[in-house]
């Protein structure tokens, strides 16, 4: 009897974490649209554009993406306006050429992703100037004015991480386009320090005399400064980014291993190249600090890789997770040849910081490579999710709803409500969840197989589908955090 109890409560147990990990109200769904070499974007006229940027978009909400990351600064360029910086060449076909008639993708992209219930976050490449030399650059490249800023190393154009006006320069950037947009993140990827070219080291001798030594480093200490030059930069891009408007979020996407235990009894069971030691980017101390809100691993590899497995590495994370959001980077074609979707979505489901995953890229999600848009779509995107809170930066309710009222005519019933304060408040309502229970069902907001879908505006259109009903509106705030619900009974003929 006790063998058959203890059966009976495993299989309740591992039902109910299925139920958990198939269908979870909160979760980061991230899609990375990359801009840097796709040169189809310049041979499109504006029009064009828009309408592939609207098909893009439209296809991926389909697939339960609820975060854009767009590429829109690939080499000290632009996909925006910028007085800083050059059009890019990727989007017009020549750096510093604006397209024509005017367009700004930023400003259409994040109004687009809003308009879908989808968050934008602005991804930019902190360090990397240009990829193919200095004679293709435009007039108005900052390279120009300052060219003692910047080194070659390999086929890269990049600024100087040890020179303090690259970083300012950088971190004027991001300010700007905190202010005069309405991004949801700033995002950044894994290149700091570039990625070692054999043979080759990184060019700073000059700028370690100029500024490393003054600082107090030794010769030998060299790495531990460029460590530093980096640390520097993110406190200082998370200043400008709170400084501006403290509910937009500051992520990073580090290459998948901090460091192997060869080099650190800490490090993961891995043998590969180092964030620490080779990118001199110290993603932990970011993550315990709380300099950063959200750190995406990119854990690229196959389940049982023997140089870097994926389930060795999302358990690393996991415990190194630190103050900020862990989401799971996941690299669609190499998991769809791998046919490991199904175990490393179990993985990142149930590691217990981990709230959620990002595709790259999103081009092989459009393409449905290996299936995994239809699996997502399907099953482990089913029903909505909420962005995890962010709790961290603000805990609280906003206010729920009131006045809510159901009107009818001729084309069906439309329900209505009111709330107090303007969106310019970070902490008032921003966007609304509606919610569809059965008359009887008990309401359960934590179940998302009952949300109709999230909306900007105060009213919603219901379905014609025959019943009586309960409906339950609530707000939330920039921060993602929900308030209680106003409900409402409905019957619809």
């Amino acid at each position: 009897m006790r063998k058959a109890l203890s059966v009976i409560i495993i299989w309740l147990s591992f039902n109910v974490m299925t139920a958990a990990q198939e269908a979870p109200k909160r979760e980061f769904r991230g899609a990375w649209i990359q801009t840097i070499y796709q040169d189809e974007y310049a041979r499109m006229s504006v029009e064009e554009l828009k309408a592939d940027f609207l098909a893009k978009l439209d296809a991926l909400q389909s697939l339960g993406i609820n975060a854009v990351i767009f590429q829109v600064r690939p080499e000290a360029d632009a996909w925006y306006a910028s007085e800083l910086e050059p059009w890019s060449r990727f989007l017009t076909g020549a750096q510093g050429k604006a397209p024509e008639p005017f367009f700004d993708p930023m400003a259409f992209l994040v109004r687009e992703c809003h308009r879908r219930g989808m968050e934008f976050h602005a991804w930019l490449n902190p360090f990397r100037a240009g990829t193919a030399g200095t004679e293709n650059l435009a007039d108005s490249h900052v390279y120009h004015d300052h060219p003692e800023w910047f080194v070659t190393y390999g086929k890269l154009l990049l600024f100087d991480p040890g020179v303090p006006a690259c970083r300012e320069h950088i971190c004027r950037v991001v300010r700007d386009i905190v202010y005069r947009y309405d991004v949801d993140a700033i995002h950044m990827d894994d290149y700091f320090y570039p990625y070692p070219v054999g043979g080759q080291p990184f060019p700073d001798d000059e700028s370690f005399r100029t500024y490393g030594i003054p600082a107090g480093y030794a010769p030998e200490e060299r790495d531990d400064w460029r460590r530093e030059n980096v640390n520097q930069l993110i406190r200082s891009l998370q200043a400008a980014i709170k400084g501006e408007k403290p509910w937009v979020r500051f992520g990073i996407s580090p290459f998948g291993i901090y460091r192997n235990q060869s080099s650190d009894p800490d490090g993961s069971r891995t043998n590969g190249l180092q964030n620490y030691d080779d990118l001199y980017a110290d993603v932990t101390l970011w993550t315990r600090e709380g300099w950063i809100d959200y750190c995406v691993p990119q854990l690229y590899w196959e389940i049982g890789h023997k140089l870097a497995d994926y389930a060795t590495l999302v358990d690393w994370w996991d415990a190194h997770a630190g103050a900020a959001h862990l989401y799971i980077g996941q690299d669609v074609a190499r998991t769809a040849k791998a046919d490991d979707l199904t175990h490393k979505m179990s993985l990142s489901r149930t590691a217990r910081h981990a709230r959620g995953n990002c595709f790259w890229p999103a081009n092989e999600l459009l393409r449905n490579t290996g299936d995994i848009a239809d699996s997502l779509r399907e099953r482990y995107h089913r029903y909505p999710a909420l962005i995890p809170a962010y709790t961290n930066l603000h805990k609280g309710r906003p206010r729920r709803v009131c006045d809510l009222k159901q009107e009818r005519t001729s084309r069906g019933v439309t329900l209505k409500w009111m709330t107090r304060g303007g969106r310019e408040i970070p902490t008032n309502s921003q966007y609304f969840v509606i919610y569809r229970f059965a008359r009887g069902e008990r309401v359960r907001l934590d179940d998302p197989s009952k949300i109709l879908g999230t909306t900007r505006y105060t009213e919603c259109y219901l379905p014609a589908t025959p019943g009586k009903y309960h409906y339950a509106v609530t707000a939330v705030d920039r921060y993602h955090n929900e308030s209680k619900a106003r409900r409402i009974k409905v019957k619809i003929k």
